[in-house]
C-alpha cells in the first residue's frame, strides 16, 4: 500500500518547566533553574475518579494520563473507529518508585503486607495500558524500553502503524518518574549527575546530566483523516530512524558513528536532504562524552558553523531518561508554532574542542519552520532520530 502521511493534531506535556502547552513554552524561554528537575505540588486528583484509583497508579502512568488529557482536548472529536486507534508510550525504568516503596515494606514488614497491586504499577508497560484503558482504545497498546532514547522510539514506532496502516490514531510519547533513592544514588555513582546541579549542554564547564522527570505526548493521525474531520493539523511526522552503536553500555561510539548513521537513515525515510533542516533539538545532555559525540555527529551530516540551529531544551527541563525525547518533540512542533526556536539555557561559553555547530544560545532565535530533527541516544547504544516538519497542504 501507499504510505500515508503522519499528521500531529494534539499535543500533551507535563514537566518541572511547566504543566501544558503554554507554562511549558515559557519555561523553555526562561533561565536555567538549578537542582533536580522535579514536579512541585503534583497533584493527579483532576485525572482520577478517587483517591483510591490514583494511589494505584504509579507517579510516572498519572503523568501519562494527565498529558493524553490534553493532547485528547486540543485534538477533538476523532473519527478513526476504537479498534484502529493506539497507544505506544516509551520509559526507561517504569514505575520504580512503586518498586522501591513496596521492597521497603517488604523489608520492614514481611511478605503479605507487599501490596497487590505492585506489578501493575510497576510494569513499564502500565503507563499505555492506563491510557488505552481510560479512553477505550483497542488497537495496538506498546511501549519501548530503550533508556533515554525511548520516547523517541515510541513516536517513531507509532508514525509508523499508521504510515503502513495498521492504525489510524496513535496516542505516542514517554513518560517517566526515576525520583528514588536507590535510583539517584547509582546514577550519581556512575558520576553521570552534574555536581552543580546545573544543565549546561555544549559548555566548556559542563559537568554531568540534571535528572528530571515528566510526560509528552503527541497525538498522531492519518493525514487524510484529519483533514476530512477538520482537525487543526500542528505539525507532520516526516520520518524516523534507530540504530545501535555497538560499542559501550554507557558511553556513545567514537565520532558519533551510531549518531551519524541514525540522522542520516531518518533524513532517508524522510525523503530529504540535510540542507532542508532548519533545526536540530539535540540529546545534549550536558555530559561531557554525549555532548562532544553529538556535536562531531551533526558537524559530519550538517557541516560547521552554518548548519540547522542547534538547542538542548535540557538546558531547562533537565533530562526525563525515557521520556526525554517526546517532551522535546513537543517542544519542536511549539517551537513551530511559535517560529522561534528555544535557547540553550545554561550555556555560556561553548567548548572551543567542540566542532562549530550553530548553537542558539542567550535568546530565542526566529526562524521559518522547516523540518527538524530531534535526537535521543540512549545507555546501550540506542540512537533515535525523529525528522518534524511544520503543517502543509
Amino acid at each position: 500500500m501507499e504510505r500515508r502521511r503522519v499528521a500531529i493534531t494534539g499535543l500533551g506535556v507535563v514537566a518541572s518547566a511547566g504543566i501544558g502547552q503554554d507554562a511549558f513554552w515559557n519555561g523553555l524561554v526562561s533561565e536555567a533553574p538549578v537542582g533536580f528537575r522535579q514536579i512541585d505540588n503534583w497533584d493527579p486528583s483532576p485525572f482520577f475518579d478517587n483517591p483510591k484509583e490514583a494511589r494505584r497508579s504509579d507517579r510516572y502512568a498519572q503523568f501519562a494520563l494527565a498529558a493524553a488529557a490534553e493532547a485528547l482536548a486540543q485534538a477533538g472529536e476523532l473519527t478513526a473507529d476504537p479498534a484502529r486507534r493506539g497507544t505506544f508510550i516509551g520509559t526507561g525504568i517504569g514505575g520504580i518508585a512503586t518498586l522501591e516503596e513496596q521492597i521497603e515494606v517488604r523489608l520492614a514488614k514481611g511478605d503479605r503486607r507487599v501490596s497487590p497491586f505492585l506489578v501493575p504499577m510497576m510494569m513499564p508497560n502500565a503507563a499505555p495500558a492506563s491510557v488505552s484503558m481510560r479512553y477505550g482504545w483497542q488497537g495496538p497498546c506498546e511501549n519501548t524500553v530503550t533508556a533515554c532514547a525511548a520516547g523517541t522510539h515510541a513516536i517513531g514506532n507509532a508514525a509508523r502503524l499508521i504510515a503502513w496502516g495498521y492504525a489510524d490514531v496513535v496516542m505516542a510519547g514517554g513518560a517517566e518518574a526515576p525520583f528514588t533513592p536507590t535510583a539517584i544514588a547509582g546514577f550519581a555513582n556512575m558520576t553521570a549527575l552534574s555536581n552543580s546541579g546545573v544543565s549546561r549542554p555544549f559548555d566548556a564547564d559542563r559537568d554531568g546530566f540534571v535528572m528530571a522527570e515528566g510526560c509528552g505526548l503527541l497525538v498522531l493521525e492519518a493525514w487524510d483523516m484529519a483533514v476530512e474531520r477538520g482537525a487543526t493539523i500542528l505539525g507532520e511526522v516526516l520520518g524516523s530512524a534507530s540504530t545501535a552503536d555497538a560499542h559501550h553500555i554507557t558511553a556513545p561510539a567514537p565520532g558519533g558513528a551510531g549518531a551519524v548513521n541514525c540522522m542520516q537513515l531518518a533524513l532517508q525515510d524522510a525523503g530529504i536532504s540535510p540542507d532542508q533542516v532548519g533545526h536540530i533539538n539535540a540529546h545534549g545532555t550536558s555530559t561531557d562524552k554525549n555532548d562532544a559525540a553529538e556535536a562531531e555527529a551533526i558537524a559530519k551530516v550538517f557541516g560547521e558553523t552554518d548548519g540547522p540551529l542547534v538547542t538542548s531544551t535540557k538546558g531547562v527541563t533537565g533530562h526525563a531518561l525515557g521520556a526525554a525525547g517526546a517532551i522535546e518533540a513537543v517542544a519542536v512542533v511549539l517551537a513551530m508554532q511559535k517560529r522561534l526556536v528555544p535557547p540553550t539555557a545554561g550555556l555560556t561559553a561553548v567548548d572551543p574542542a567542540l566542532p562549530r555547530i550553530n548553537v542558539v544560545q542567550g535568546a530565542p532565535a526566529p526562524w521559518e519552520p522547516s523540518a527538524a530533527l530531534s535526537n535521543s541516544f540512549g545507555f546501550g547504544g540506542h540512537n533515535g532520530t525523529l525528522v518534524l516538519g511544520p503543517a502543509t497542504d
